[in-house]
């Protein structure tokens, strides 16, 4: 088995396989402990806390842990997690490119890296005029 190095960390200005701007990517220290807890838990999806008890940070969950519905939108993948986000926050931050990140500090109470002293962080920019325009109508809803 021939091993394949890490995936390089996306950035906001590379493009889905359509041409779409990524409305969210990860940094390499996020990637690897998304392959962290992957090989802990099996396949894990993310959801951007709405401010209730871990205040706004992303949150991991094994799928199927987190039941997403109708109220929730797919924003893309990150080293083949899904993440997503309350409908009522997507129309706050539509506009901007999230990027998962990790820093020291401890996981919210209920996601996975919760423990490890490491936890997931948003960083964000601002679409520019021609990615919001490449965007319309290209998420999930």
């Amino acid at each position: 088995m021939t091993e394949t190095a890490a995936p390089e960390a996306t950035t906001a200005e590379q493009a889905g396989v359509d041409g779409t701007p990524l409305r969210v990517t990860a940094t390499p220290a996020a990637l690897a402990l998304i392959d962290e807890l992957r090989a802990e838990h099996g396949p894990v999806m993310f959801h951007q806390s709405g401010g209730c008890c871990d205040g706004s940070s992303p949150m991991c969950y094994p799928v199927g842990d987190f039941i997403t519905s109708d109220g929730d939108v797919h924003l893309g993948q990150v080293g083949g997690a899904d993440f997503f986000i309350s409908r009522s926050q997507f129309s706050v931050w539509k506009h901007t490119h999230i990027i998962l990140d990790v820093v020291p500090g401890r996981g919210g109470m209920f996601s996975l890296e919760n423990g490890r002293e490491k936890r997931f962080h948003i960083r964000s920019r601002l679409f520019t005029d021609a990615e919001n325009k490449a965007l319309e109508g290209a998420c999930r809803l």
